[in-house]
């Protein structure tokens, strides 16, 4: 990803590259917003802890299954239209959820939401690298600024408006995507678009590739410590929306630091197993660590921040190892990877909410650190299958930088 080439500079670009970059910062920052109201949210609408968790949970799976599917439909109806179908079901959604009276209409309204998502994100890289000037490697580097920037201003935005009322980070994401939706429409060509049908059955039959399999269920036990560690920590840290925000807010910006600039340095240096058998134990300590510490806000918001940097790490590693795992179109690779991998985010907060019910806030922690482990031993005993995601061919790379979509974005 780090090596492709760049042949101009990455803020010269069309308007109609501009108009999707947009559109994907606000479709990245869906994934924290909610985050810094979760607590005001059960509180209004007289909701547990595990019942306001499922806000992540139907998101979560809804996305990951669209991923199933999403390579087969915009392969048929083209990346345009795909991409207003997936900004108008967001728009609906989250208006419907600013709406609501329930936190049950909220967990199936956030369950549409999920299915915009899933079309719009997996279809945004595409058409950025499609119209992008510069080189793909300008493109790709716009697309990662664009992720990060999401993912750190999704908590901000969703703190300052939720201090109003839990209901502002939604009507907020309703204006914004109403905009992007706006600039996609007007700026952004669909006709002549190039289509090439992928099969339905294409995800489904990827997973039976060893390597890809081994990676998937690695991402699906890693991904469980994520989103204990992003999902669960605003009820145990005890803060304000503003507060909660702020600390998310810091993680993202950490977590994009490493994605787009540490990873590519560590790949240049050490393979791509090699970064992974490091970084998730490393993950585990400080999981087990935020355990221990998680009745000391201080402490705990440190352990996220730090988590936040070796997130970004494996984001980007794990995605591009898929890549290289079998010889796959990569968007199929990609799709079947995903789908699996937000299983787990979707299990994990409703989860961590029970176990901390049923005994106190150190033991989610210590079962999202289990989790991890349990990703770390996967790719270990799989690591002869996986040999061969440590060649990368130098006429690959810029194939594998292209691919890396929703990956990154949960």
């Amino acid at each position: 990803m780090n090596k492709a080439k760049t042949t101009g500079s990455i803020w010269r670009q069309p308007a109609q590259v501009w108009a999707v970059a947009f559109a994907s910062v606000v479709a990245f920052m869906g994934i924290g917003l909610v985050d810094p109201i979760l607590p005001a949210i059960a509180a209004s609408l007289e909701a547990s802890p595990t019942e306001t968790e499922l806000l992540f949970t139907s998101y979560l799976l809804v996305t990951g299954l669209a991923m199933l599917v999403t390579s087969w439909i915009s392969s048929r109806i083209g990346a345009k239209a795909t991409l207003m179908i997936g900004l108008a079901l967001i728009i609906v959604f989250a208006l419907a959820s600013a709406l609501s009276g329930s936190v049950d209409a909220i967990i199936g309204f956030r369950a549409g939401w999920g299915l915009g998502n899933a079309l719009f994100i997996s279809t945004a890289l595409a058409t950025i690298v499609g119209s992008a000037s510069g080189g793909s490697g300008a493109a790709i580097v716009l697309y990662e600024a664009a992720l990060g920037l999401g993912i750190a201003i999704g908590p901000l935005l969703g703190g300052l408006l939720g201090e109003v009322s839990w209901r502002g980070p939604f009507f907020g994401v309703v204006v914004l995507m109403a905009i992007a939706f706006i600039a996609v429409l007007t700026l952004l060509r669909g006709p002549g678009e190039k289509r090439e049908p992928v099969p339905f059955s294409a995800p489904f039959k990827a997973l039976g590739r060893p390597a890809l399999a081994i990676l998937a269920v690695a991402a699906l036990f890693y991904n469980i410590g994520f989103f204990v560690l992003l999902a669960f920590s605003p009820f145990p840290l005890g803060f304000g929306a503003m507060g909660i925000g702020l600390t998310f807010f810091g993680w993202g910006v950490a977590l994009a630091i490493t994605s787009i600039w540490v990873a590519p340095w560590m790949m240049r240096r050490m393979s791509r197993t090699a970064i992974i058998l490091t970084v998730l134990p490393l993950l585990a300590a400080d999981l087990v660590v935020a355990g221990l510490v998680a009745e000391t806000a201080p402490a705990l918001v440190a352990c996220i921040i730090i988590g936040g940097l070796l997130l970004g790490v494996m984001n980007t590693v794990l995605t591009e190892a898929v890549m290289e795992a079998t010889d796959l179109p990569r968007s199929v690779a990609s799709s079947a990877y995903s789908a699996v991998r937000f299983i787990g985010g979707a299990v994990a907060p409703p989860i961590a909410a029970l176990l901390w019910h049923a005994f106190n806030s150190t033991v989610p922690y210590l079962f999202a650190a289990t989790s991890v482990l349990v990703a770390t031993l996967t790719v270990f005993l799989g690591r002869k299958i996986l040999a061969h995601i440590d060649d990368e061919p130098a006429d690959a790379v810029t194939e594998d930088a292209e691919a890396i979509t929703v990956g990154d974005a949960g």
